[in-house]
């Protein structure tokens, strides 16, 4: 059995929340509930007594209660607290010091605002009662076309104390890809600014914001930001204005499953699908991975480098429920130099950083040395996410960050909007693992016939209902593009579409997406073993490989990479890559051919485009029907549209 490479203080961990919880959880149950392991299990085989119990741990400032914590455990279907009516509001503005760091907002000018909690509780009140004046009412839309500011913070909080749905995008986006989102939502108002900066650029976004307007004719009214000083929309309402004066903040109370936000799936070909969560479910799950999993109270300092676009700013915001500071971040991680991110983390005090794999090996790439170079001395904890954090990348932040750092790697999704795995205080870390499922998470482990399997790569499923699963999907009438989602596979059991082996311990090695797969003669492989080897080495920024089935029984699987600045793809070079593979993961995972490519494309929340790309190669995806508006790099496409286009011969 391998060594943690982190294990907790004992010292630490005794006085967590997770272990106050645990004591609490004993009076509930006739179990022990000492350590982890115990925990889990309890709370996924009891869902009734762990929920009912984390609800009254936390207190939860409800109209009303429900005296059922499941009413039916069926999935798709299956219903919370029926009965029960609040509002995610009430927890955020609970027992707060007036004069304590809600928000803390910078960005690559130098801007660093602070924003007290009584003066983020008058702006969002204010807000909401602008709203209300618009004939804002509970159940109706207020989208955000916006960069990570307080803005964004507030407006979405200020729509949801009234019980109206929110939805975002990050001003990255390009008009065609926001309305492939707003438009489906008929929203009465929109929320916006004049323009964004990142990587030493200011973008004026005032023809993007004109064109969005003019494709949402069920608009009520504008309120625009000034963030970059340009014009602001015609007849829009200044966000100053919008913001000011006094008013009184009462959060409409709303049933358990009342929808409080609209999350969107990456859209790379057809209309993106619109994920609805409730208000109770976010909730319960939220507080239980912010306080409990993450360790997140209010001595903290929050920061996850993300884009309203991106479900993790909503696990970001979710630090105010816990009294947290969050931090918001306008511009790229890496400006002007590749430790912008650690630089920024020090200077304000940050505890907990959350990043990305891609992030982490640039920085071991560019001989980056944040625990050297900057005072990390407040950093306790960083998270990761967003694709498969190769064991090398823990190494380098023991190495070179800290060794008193624990590296919490975390999985889940914009589908619930939250993990299925990750960190906790009292649980070690492993070099290339996820330390184990998160509280009442019924996470398994499914080979291709509905089999648990342990030890070997399965289908990532879980078994039982979290509260955070969809209340729907939007205009889904029937549930039926719901179902196809999750359920198509295994009746009534989750699938998530990640390839996944459950060790002895009950941690994770994640091995990519399920629908990504690599099935060369029969034999199922990970995308991301094959990664782990390849950007390993220097000359090799980024990779990504795919396989395909071909018309004469054959089976091709390139390996595209991006090539570090003056070097080039020779045979040698070439060999090396093969080499790597090969010692890595298996000669089976070496691939038919690599091939230089001008970039990775990824969905503009960094994951990468494995299965469009395949769907391109394969000729069944074209510039016609592929949303270049949802890809970070939009101009990539052409390019793997040719190369399929040759490689067929077309």
């Amino acid at each position: 059995m391998p060594e943690p490479i982190w294990t907790p203080d004992p010292e630490v961990a005794a006085s967590a929340p997770i272990t106050e919880f645990a004591r609490l959880a004993e009076q509930c149950t006739d179990r022990s509930l000492a350590d982890y392991d115990a925990l889990l299990s309890w709370s996924v085989e009891d869902l009734d007594g762990f929920w009912r119990c984390l609800w009254d741990y936390f207190d939860i400032r409800a109209a009303s209660g429900s005296d059922t914590v499941l009413a039916s455990d069926e999935m798709p279907g299956a219903r919370w607290f029926p009965g029960a009516k609040l509002n995610y509001v009430d927890q955020v503005f609970r027992d707060r010091p007036p004069d304590g760091v809600a928000i803390v907002e910078v960005d690559e000018a130098g801007r660093h605002n602070e924003l007290s909690w009584a003066q983020l509780h008058n702006q969002v009140a204010a807000l909401a009662a602008t709203l209300r004046t618009k004939g804002v009412a509970a159940g109706e839309r207020v989208v955000a076309y916006l960069p990570n500011g307080i803005e964004a913070v507030v407006a979405f909080l200020a729509t949801a104390s009234i019980g109206a749905i929110w939805s975002a995008c990050g001003m990255d986006y390009a008009p065609t890809a926001a309305l492939g989102r707003f438009g489906q939502l008929e929203p009465v108002v929109l929320v916006t600014a004049d323009g964004y900066q990142n990587g030493g650029k200011t973008y004026d976004r005032g023809e993007a914001v004109a064109e969005i307007r003019a494709g949402l004719p069920s608009l009520r009214a504008t309120i625009a930001a000034e963030r970059i000083r340009a014009a602001a929309p015609p007849d829009s309402l200044a966000w100053s204005d919008a913001t000011s004066g006094s008013a009184e903040l009462t959060a409409t109370p709303v049933p358990f499953d009342h929808p409080l936000w609209v999350l969107f799936s990456s859209g790379t070909t057809g209309l993106p699908k619109g994920i609805v969560h409730g208000h109770g479910g976010v909730l319960l799950e939220h507080l239980k991975a912010i306080a409990l999993q993450s360790d997140i109270g209010p001595d903290d300092v929050f920061w996850w480098y993300t884009t309203p676009s991106w479900m993790m700013w909503n696990f970001q915001v979710a630090g105010l429920l816990t009294g947290a500071t969050i931090v918001c971040y306008d511009g790229s991680p890496a400006y002007p130099e590749t430790d912008a991110v650690w630089e920024l983390a020090a200077r304000l005090g940050v505890t907990v950083l959350g990043t990305s794999p891609a992030y982490l090996t640039a920085c071991a790439k560019a001989g980056v040395r944040p625990g050297i170079d900057h005072d990390l001395g407040r950093l306790r904890t960083i998270g990761v996410t967003g694709s498969t954090l190769p064991a090398p990348s823990y190494h380098w932040v023991l190495d070179n960050v800290g060794r008193h750092v624990q590296l919490g790697s975390i999985t889940g999704g914009t589908d619930v909007v939250t993990a299925f795995a990750g960190a906790a205080p009292n649980v070690p870390v492993w070099a290339g693992e996820v330390s184990a499922a998160y509280l009442g998470v019924a996470l398994d482990s499914f080979d291709e016939d509905g089999h648990r399997v342990r030890g070997e790569v399965g289908e990532l499923v879980v078994t039982k209902p979290m509260p955070s699963m969809p209340v729907m999907f939007w205009n889904d009438p029937d549930g039926s593009r719901y179902r196809d989602a999750y359920f198509d596979r295994f009746p009534g059991v989750w699938r998530h579409g990640d390839w996944v082996t459950i060790t002895e311990r009950g941690s994770l090695e994640m091995h990519g997406r399920s629908d990504a797969t690599l099935n060369r003669n029969g034999i199922r492989m990970g995308s991301a073993d094959i990664y782990e080897a390849v950007e390993q080495l220097p000359e090799i920024t980024e990779s990504m490989v795919i396989g395909i089935d071909e018309k004469d029984g054959g089976y091709w699987m390139p390996l595209f990479v991006t090539l570090s600045e003056g070097t080039e793809l020779d045979d040698e070079l070439t060999g090396r890559i093969k080499a790597a593979v090969r010692q890595h993961a298996s000669p089976r995972h070496v691939p038919d051919e690599v091939i230089a490519a001008p970039g990775i494309p990824h969905t503009r929340t960094g994951k990468k485009l494995e299965v469009p790309v395949k769907r391109m190669l394969q000729g069944t995806v074209t510039d016609k029907t592929f949303d270049a508006g949802s890809v970070d790099a939009p101009e990539l496409i052409d390019w793997y549209l040719e190369f399929g286009n040759r490689h067929r011969g077309d």
